[in-house]
């Protein structure tokens, strides 16, 4: 640990983020796989960092991000160190890698999984095929096929009972919350048209609801295993239990419902105990 100290002090210069970020970490007695461990950013990453070296990050916001995650995990504060870390990448040559984003993620995003792909190909295939369904009934009115028994005239007192039964329902789950479990986690919420509702690292306990007048609402997130998520005040689950990168998710309440009903497991009935 002594080696490291000398190595810290001997060729890093004292007023950089990543030797300020080093020597907290020396001095808290933490390995870079600890630090790794805490924050959930890569061991290269790290080591980036503390060099100096952003050039070998994704981009500026991962290079801002990364460093406030590393200097909270070893006790320095965050925002101390992402104005050094802006004044470096402004002072050097830094290569953004295709542009600055808008948001500056605590975590690293992770390549979606093959199931993920395939669920969002059946997603829309499912979409497809409703529309469909529903247009052609919109547009041409009695293609289907014609009823095997004629329809009975409706008496007075059932016609408040059919217009109730036609009016379309709003929002049938209920609203639709999301809560961040961790501190600075990074989600962007968007309608079906791209147009963005919320986008931001949200704090600790934060909550978002989706508004219910929104069609087809969608999530971009890189933590989706950090996100609570209820129903009509009722939780379901989560959409990811590890970390990974989520776009173009439907997080409507039906869509919401369905993911939910689909993960819940089948229960065996219980065989009858015969009496003796």
């Amino acid at each position: 640990m002594a080696d490291e100290e000398d190595t810290v002090e001997g060729t890093l210069p004292l007023d950089t983020a990543g030797i300020l970020l080093r020597r907290a970490r020396v001095e808290a007695k933490m390995s870079i796989e600890q630090v790794s461990a805490k924050t959930r950013i890569g061991q290269r990453h790290l080591s980036l960092i503390e060099e100096g070296d952003f050039d070998g990050l994704p981009g500026r916001t991962y290079a801002i991000g990364f460093s406030r995650s590393y200097a909270k995990a070893v006790g320095l504060d965050d925002r101390q160190i992402a104005d050094m870390v802006r004044a470096e990448l402004a002072e050097g040559s830094f290569d953004d890698h295709g542009g600055t984003a808008r948001f500056e993620p605590g975590d690293p995003a992770r390549i979606p999984t093959r199931g993920l792909a395939w669920f969002s190909a059946l997603a829309a295939i499912l979409l497809v095929a409703g529309g469909f369904a529903y247009f052609r009934d919109y547009f041409f009115p009695g293609s289907g096929p014609s009823p095997l028994v004629a329809d009975a005239p409706a008496s007075a007192d059932a016609a408040p009972q059919l217009a109730a039964a036609d009016a379309p329902a709003e929002n049938p789950g209920g609203p639709v919350v999301f809560t961040a479990l961790e501190d600075g986690i990074w989600v962007k919420f968007y309608d079906a048209e791209g147009t963005r509702l919320m986008e931001k690292q949200m704090a600790l306990n934060e909550s978002f609801t989706i508004p219910a007048e929104v069609e087809g609402p969608q999530i971009w997130t890189a933590r989706p295993d950090a996100l609570r998520i209820t129903v009509g005040g009722k939780e379901v689950p989560k959409l990811a239990e590890e970390l990974q990168t989520m776009r173009d998710v439907a997080v409507s309440a039906e869509a919401l419902l369905a993911r939910s009903a689909s993960s819940e497991p089948s229960v065996a009935p219980a065989e009858p105990v015969s009496e003796t």
